[in-house]
């Protein structure tokens, strides 16, 4: 009788522990994030339909640094993708605040990089890039500052990271404008997928990415 209490009473200690280590197992898995999970004007027509394996295309800019950075660099690493420009004087300083902290939680980690695209080439030349880079405390080998094709830096942002409407991008528009003046940072993971989109001039937001990197760390 009392081998059959102790059974019945460990069988109802471990069955919630149980349930609650998978649950916090499943809650530590960030999605995977296809065309198909994203609001469809953000993703350009030729890939709407695509429901699993999306992976960011191949690119070649430059840096701050004038060195050429394709996605081979983001290959095995975990990502952080920004749109913006260095004469943006609304969200973009915002935004690069928060980027700064997420270089700072990272700066000794070798798994991390953060990639700047610019949207105004024209302007974001390899020495403006270098000067921006250096007023906000980069981490070199870290944090790309990237320039280069407009057209390549807009077909990008439409293809692999969706922070553009196609539509937008069709006309390439004024670097001044917020047709791809986005808030967003996107969060790619060592296989190339992306795994979370993020309110960058959120500091609760930013917290969020920097304990969701983490978390991508011990997967």
């Amino acid at each position: 009788m009392k081998r059959v209490f102790f059974l019945a009473l460990l069988f109802l200690i471990c069955v919630p522990i149980g349930y609650y280590l998978m649950n916090t197992k499943k809650e530590k898995q960030l999605p995977i994030i296809n065309p198909i999970d994203v609001n469809e004007e953000m993703v350009d027509p030729e890939l709407l339909r695509i429901g699993f394996g999306h992976h960011v295309g191949q690119f070649s800019f430059q840096n701050q640094d004038g060195q050429w950075i394709s996605q081979k660099e983001m290959q095995g690493k975990i990502a952080v993708v920004e749109y913006f420009f260095t004469t943006c004087k609304s969200i973009c300083p915002l935004m690069n605040r928060q980027m700064q902290r997420v270089n700072d939680a990272f700066k000794k980690s070798n798994d991390v990089r953060i990639f700047s695209f610019t949207v105004d080439p024209e302007t974001d030349s390899v020495t403006q890039m270098k000067k921006y880079a250096l007023e906000h405390a980069y981490t070199p080998g870290k944090w790309h500052f990237l320039t280069g094709d407009k057209a390549a830096l807009y077909a990008l942002a439409r293809k692999s990271f969706f922070v553009l409407k196609p539509a937008e991008a069709q006309n390439l528009g004024d670097a001044g404008s917020d047709f791809i003046h986005t808030n967003n940072f996107v969060l790619i993971d060592p296989q190339l997928r992306i795994r979370g989109y993020y309110d960058g001039t959120s500091p609760k937001e930013v917290n969020q990415l920097i304990s969701d990197i983490k978390r991508l760390q011990s997967e």
